[in-house]
């Protein structure tokens, strides 16, 4: 299980072996069943995932009370509600396992004293960032400029996966869209 976090991270920076023991030291294994709850709305994130098996999602309740995803973490991928985590403050969004999953996780104590002891974990960190902000402009982009078919064609190249594994009514959560668009626009494809 531990392979693929410490794969994950040799990806994105160079480490000692040392180093790389120092931040494991850091990271706890978790199992979570499905649909349970890793964070709630009000709650401060303190904790980021690393998904080993399984999937989380990221998502917020709008004011109809409708649910909106904004992001799956499939395995092999990190996840946290990132604006609470930087900033402590009330997270608006939650976390909720969407299959049966086995998560590492990093408390937000343990992530900033790692940027203090393990200087490549800087670089890391710069990289997450990079990743989070680029997945993030492009959903913002394709909500402003794209139309339904559009965001669903979209998906199909650029994460299948989603599609794949996850039911109608997650897929339309995440595109913005009513199951009943969602059933149309895979009968037109």
């Amino acid at each position: 299980m531990e392979e693929l976090l410490i794969s994950y991270i040799k990806s994105k920076i160079s480490v000692t072996n040392e180093e790389l023991a120092t931040i494991l030291s850091y990271f706890k294994p978790m199992k979570a069943k499905k649909n349970e709850l890793l964070l709630t709305h009000g709650q401060s994130s303190q904790r980021t995932f690393f998904v080993v098996k399984g999937c989380v999602r990221i998502f917020f309740i709008n004011e109809e009370g409708q649910d909106s995803t904004r992001y799956f973490a499939f395995e092999n991928q990190f996840a946290t509600a990132l604006v609470s985590f930087i900033t402590s403050e009330p997270s608006e969004e939650f976390i909720q396992a969407v299959e049966d999953s086995e998560v590492y996780y990093i408390t937000h104590k343990n992530f900033y004293q790692l940027l203090e002891i393990v200087p490549q974990w800087e670089k890391f960190y710069r990289i997450y960032l990079e990743i989070a902000y680029v997945n993030n402009t492009k959903r913002l982009m394709s909500f402003l400029i794209q139309d339904a078919l559009e965001k669903y064609r979209q998906l199909l190249d650029e994460s299948p996966i989603i599609v794949r594994r996850l039911s109608n009514k997650m897929v339309a959560s995440y595109l913005n869209i009513s199951q009943e668009t969602l059933s149309r626009l895979k009968s037109k494809l």
